[in-house]
């Protein structure tokens, strides 16, 4: 768990330098009519991650009461889900309908929305921790299956795939 912890933590801390560099005034200005703001981008991730943190902890949960047992698996994990692929904005990904970011959602307040779904997550992180997530699974759009170790890299990916999409945002709003 701390190699994912690490890895959330270094996504975070990317997708952060990315909101921090748009210009306060700018964060809820949309670069063009069918792009999102930076503010819509961070409302997008709060979506997913509270519905990946739900998915994971019922499927979790699930899996405990069928018998889960400790994990005895320590070989790394990040290098097992296709980060590069995530990370590729040549290819365009259409969020889904359930994942559009909510309305109305303020610049400061999706932030601090983001802030308290990843405290959810390192509650469930903490709260599963020596369990064999590897036998807990569930299926990506786009990766395919993932066990719940990868679905948290995942997460992570995610957050800089759009941290990267907030960094053309403000070059867009800027230049």
């Amino acid at each position: 768990m701390q190699e994912i912890l690490s890895f959330l933590d270094l996504q975070r801390a990317a997708l952060a330098r990315a909101y921090e560099a748009v210009p306060p005034g700018l964060r809820s200005l949309r670069p063009a009519p069918d792009r999102w703001s930076a503010a819509e981008v961070i409302g997008h991730l709060t979506v997913v991650e509270g519905r990946i943190t739900q998915v994971l902890r019922a499927s979790i949960d699930a899996a405990t009461e069928a018998g889960l047992g400790p994990d005895r698996e320590t070989s790394p994990v990040v290098p097992t889900v296709d980060v590069d692929r995530i990370l590729d904005r040549s290819r365009a990904v259409t969020a889904s309908a359930g994942s559009q970011p909510p309305a109305g959602l303020g610049a400061d307040d999706a932030w601090a929305t983001l802030e308290e779904r990843r405290a959810d997550l390192r509650r469930l992180i903490h709260d599963v921790d020596g369990l064999a997530l590897q036998l807990v699974t569930a299926a990506n759009p786009v990766l395919g299956s993932l066990n719940a170790y990868q679905w948290l890299v995942f997460v992570g990916a995610h957050e800089r795939r759009h941290a990267a999409q907030i960094d053309e945002i403000t070059a867009a709003l800027t230049n």
